[in-house]
Parts: structure tokens; C-alpha cells; sequence
């Protein structure tokens, strides 16, 4: 890191802003739940997705050390499981091992990473399905959440069968949280099945969306990482996570911190990423919407050449 970034991290321990949009979060969850009823069925998606994909965005703040340096309270700000699905303890270890890996995208060394090896056999044939129907940006959105949810179990229950005494040490927490979670939603009379299909699928959507472009192989490493030059709602419900080559380079930074570091640095940013850029979601959607954004199967493991193109 840079003397410059050294400085940029030596911020106010306490990021009241961080904290504030934590009260905001919850305390909305909180209201959204309760007056379910009174809500139009048109709407609740909305606000209930939204809400998961932000309580998302905030959860992967409190993993780089926000709002206040102290890990335990910062995973106790990010800990409450939401979207039910995915362990804190479990988010936090792929996500540090992500951001440590120099080999991001590939599929044995970036624990994030969705490109394939190309591999033999029964299961393989159905990992290679799976990640075809969700290659374009529609398929993403749509048929995204129930894969990405199913290939996390079983990769779990894989990871189960060699360590299971880590396996429990994230799930009971995690199972713990979330039947208080559960137990407020039954207070409310909002049932289990509609919460999973009215909030927590179209939250993994929209947090799907984010992450639809933000990486792509390349030779370099630098080269693998994105920026998607957003603003307005979007950029606020992500945290600015989409200008991820900035976050990648600072992930210390605070989210409200991030625009301004992005537009002083753009130019230097844009050229160490081998300018990966994407003007907007819109270009997203425009460019890869029945379109694949690339080969899912990486091309170190047998795909295709993945090179990207910038409009």
C-alpha cells in the first residue's frame, strides 16, 4: 500500500455514518416486517429485497473492520442473519481469504470466485448447467439466487465431511440467530415461505447484480478487478462496493469515503485494472442482459479466452 492510502486509512475509529446507516437498516427491517400486511404485495419485494441486498452491503463493511476496528463489535453489527442463508463466521473467512488471494477468479484459489474447472463426469455436466443458466445477466437475476444458495450448501456439506467441528462452530451460532429471526417474523404473522420468496430472493438478486461484472480472468492480476461507474440509488444500496477496484486497492476505506477517493484517482485506477469499466448498470443490462458476460469455465482449467470488452 501507498503512503497515501496508509494516511487515508488513519480515519476516526468510530464511522458514525456506518453506524447511523446500521440503525437505518435494522430499525427499517424491523417496520417492513411488522406492517407487512398493510403493505401492497407490489411493493414488499421491493422494499424487502432492498433491505437484504443493503443489510448485505453492510455486512461486508463490518468484515473490513467498520464501523469501529473492533471485530467483535463490528460482527456483532453484521452478524444478525437476515436472508437466513449464509453464516457471518463463514462470510467473513472466504471474504478475507478473497481479498488475500492473488489469483482472484480462479476456482481453487479465490474461495468467491464463480468460474468452473472443467471437470468429468455427472457432476460436473450439473455445475456447468447451473452456471450456464444464470451467464447472462437475466439468468443472473432470476435464476441466480436459488443456485448460488444451493451450491453454498453443498459446498458445506462437502466441507462438513472433512472439518465438521468448524462446520459447527459457524452453524450453531448462525442457526441460533436466525430462529430469533424466525421467531420475530412468526410475532409478526409474516410466514417463513413468503419472507424467503418476498425478501430474501430478490435481495440475493439485487446483491447478484452487483457482482454479475466485477470480476473477470485475466493474466494480470491487477486486470481481474471492475469498476462500474454508478450513482444515485444503486451506488448507495451497494456502498459504493461497485467501484471495486478502488475497494480492492483500499478495502479499509469507508464506504462514503470511496467516491471521493475514486474520482481523485480514476485515471491511475483505470489503468492499473487494464480499464475494466463498465459506465453503468444500465450498460450492463444493455450489453449482457440475453447476452453471456464471459466463460464460466476458467481458461487456466479449460475455457475459452475471456478477454473483456470494454465499450
Amino acid at each position: 500500500m501507498t503512503n497515501e492510502g496508509a494516511l487515508v486509512l488513519k480515519q476516526d475509529r468510530i464511522e458514525w455514518p456506518t453506524i447511523a446507516l446500521a440503525i437505518l437498516i435494522y430499525g427499517c427491517w424491523l417496520a417492513v416486517t411488522w406492517c407487512h400486511a398493510l403493505l401492497p404485495l407490489c411493493l414488499t419485494p421491493v422494499l424487502g429485497g432492498w433491505l437484504i441486498a443493503w443489510h448485505n452491503s453492510l455486512q461486508h463493511e463490518t468484515i473490513h473492520r467498520h464501523p469501529t476496528g473492533r471485530r467483535l463489535i463490528d460482527g456483532a453489527i453484521g452478524a444478525v442473519p437476515l436472508s437466513l442463508w449464509l453464516p457471518y463466521s463463514t462470510y467473513f473467512r472466504t471474504h478475507r481469504a478473497h481479498h488475500a488471494s492473488r489469483a482472484i477468479t480462479d476456482p481453487f484459489e479465490d474461495p468467491e470466485s464463480r468460474y468452473l474447472a472443467h471437470t468429468q463426469g455427472g457432476w460436473g455436466h450439473i455445475l456447468r448447467a447451473a452456471e450456464f443458466l444464470q451467464s447472462t445477466l437475466l439468468g443472473r437475476l432470476l435464476l441466480g439466487p436459488p443456485i448460488t444458495v444451493g451450491r453454498f450448501l453443498v459446498s458445506e456439506l462437502a466441507r462438513g465431511r472433512k472439518d465438521p467441528a468448524t462446520l459447527l462452530r459457524n452453524w450453531l451460532p448462525h442457526l441460533g440467530a436466525s430462529a430469533l429471526v424466525v421467531a420475530w417474523l412468526h410475532l409478526c404473522g409474516l410466514g417463513i415461505g413468503a419472507y424467503l420468496l418476498l425478501f430474501v430472493y430478490p435481495g440475493i438478486s439485487l446483491s447478484l447484480l452487483r457482482s454479475f461484472a466485477e470480476h473477470r480472468p485475466a493474466e494480470a492480476p491487477e486486470h481481474r478487478v471492475a469498476i462500474v461507474e454508478t450513482r444515485g440509488p444503486l451506488g448507495l444500496l451497494f456502498l459504493h462496493n461497485n467501484l471495486h477496484a478502488a475497494h480492492h486497492e483500499l478495502p479499509g476505506l469507508a464506504w462514503y469515503r470511496l467516491p471521493a477517493f475514486y474520482r481523485q484517482h480514476r485515471m491511475r485506477l483505470l489503468e492499473a485494472n487494464g480499464g475494466l469499466l463498465y459506465r453503468s448498470y444500465g450498460e450492463l443490462f444493455r450489453r449482457f442482459l440475453f447476452r453471456p458476460h464471459d466463460h464460466l469455465v476458467h481458461p487456466d482449467y479449460g475455457g475459452h479466452d475471456t478477454s473483456p470488452e470494454i465499450a
